[in-house]
């Protein structure tokens, strides 16, 4: 059974970091991509970051050039490093591997909090 563990999150004022961490178990199948994703109450999940397994990444506008995703290849682990935060990240964040075509496998969420 596929089981995606993520770490980090917080309470974060503005303008400052958070590193959110991910890690994907029981799996033996390749994972094509890996990502993070965010909700908000009331609103869909939007993808925030993407990374292919051979490390092309993909930013939603509203990060962009204030997230960056990393892979660990080999290890299925991916980190989400977000500097100048601001209060629209305020977020539950989503890890989740894509086996295949399909984003199947999704950890629990973490709450991110950007608040003064």
């Amino acid at each position: 059974q596929v089981r995606v563990v993520e770490s980090g999150g917080g309470l974060v004022q503005p303008g400052g970091s958070l590193r959110l961490s991910c890690a994907v178990h029981g799996t033996s199948l390749p994972i094509n991509d890996m990502g993070w994703f965010r909700q908000t109450p009331g609103s869909q999940r939007e993808l925030v970051a993407a990374i292919t397994d051979s490390g092309a990444t993909n930013y939603a506008d509203s990060v962009k050039g204030r997230f960056t995703i990393s892979k660990y290849n080999g290890d299925n682990i991916v980190d989400l490093t977000m500097n100048n935060l601001k209060t629209d990240d305020t977020a539950v964040y989503y890890c989740a591997a894509k086996i295949g075509n399909i984003w199947g496998s999704w950890g629990q969420g973490t709450q991110v909090t950007v608040s003064s």
